[in-house]
Parts: structure tokens; sequence; C-alpha cells
């Protein structure tokens, strides 16, 4: 992650704030993901928009979630949104060395565009050390949502 795991409520309460205002000024942000059969919060998953045109999305899952398809599932659900509200360009970051999730992103007609050398610090990796990112991204042909590549 590209943040610091929350240690206090008010770091909650903060990140919530920021959901909120990116609510209020564009036509998506923060989702949570849940378990369908067991009802238990299992990550979270949006998008972050830099201009009506262009956003970012990714995920985030609990370690007991990965390699259960939750990832694809809300990666295909974020493609799915940014069509709807008329996105032309969504993208992603990943860690140079999280190859499980370049796959994802792969799998859902993302195009590694390059690495970003020592680009994002992982606080809960190397604090203070900004690493290596893989910058992937998918163009849709028009703001109706038409896209080159299908998530599958």
């Amino acid at each position: 992650m590209g943040w610091p795991a929350h240690q206090t409520v008010e770091d909650t309460r903060g990140f919530l704030a920021f959901s909120e205002s990116h609510w209020e000024q564009w036509p998506a942000g923060s989702y949570l993901a849940w378990s369908r059969e067991t009802g238990a919060l299992l990550g979270s998953t949006g998008l972050l928009f830099e201009t009506p045109l262009r956003a970012m999305t990714g995920y985030v899952f609990a370690r007991d979630a990965w390699g259960r398809g939750y990832a694809t599932e809300a990666l295909a659900a974020m493609v799915g949104v940014a069509r709807t509200v008329g996105v032309l360009r969504l993208f992603a970051l990943c860690h140079a060395d999280h190859r499980a999730s370049a796959r994802v992103l792969e799998k859902c007609g993302f195009s590694l565009e390059g690495t970003l050398s020592r680009y994002a610090e992982f606080p809960n990796l190397q604090p203070g050390d900004p690493l290596d990112v893989l910058c992937y991204a998918t163009i849709f042909e028009n703001a109706s949502g038409t896209q080159r590549e299908n998530c599958s």
C-alpha cells in the first residue's frame, strides 16, 4: 500500500473525510468490498479522479483474501464504473515486485506503460524510501465507454 496502515481512529476518520470529499466532487470514489458468503469486510477499491476524463484505480485486500479472485472482481467493477462515468484513461500503479497485482491488471486489459523509478513510498515496507512502481493503463475509445480490451 502507498499509505501507512491506520493506527488510530483519527487515521480512519481522516480517510473517511477524504473519501467523502472525493464523492462530493466526482461521480465515484472509494468502495468497500464485502464477502457475499460471510459479510466480512475483505478490502477496498475505488476511483481517484485527476480530471473528469482521467482516473486512477487500485485495490487493497486483507491477506487472507488474496488469491481468491476478489482483486480481479473489484478491478472489473472499477473498469465498469469508469466506463459509465466517461473516463477515457484509467490507470493503476503497483509495486514493481508485486507480480500478483500486475497479473490482475493484465487480466483486466491494462497494458504496462513503464516503470516509474523511485516514484512512491510504501510506508509499510520501507518507510521514507521511494521505490519503483509499474504504471498500467487502459484507454477507452470515447466517453461512452468503449474499451480497447475487455476485463475477463
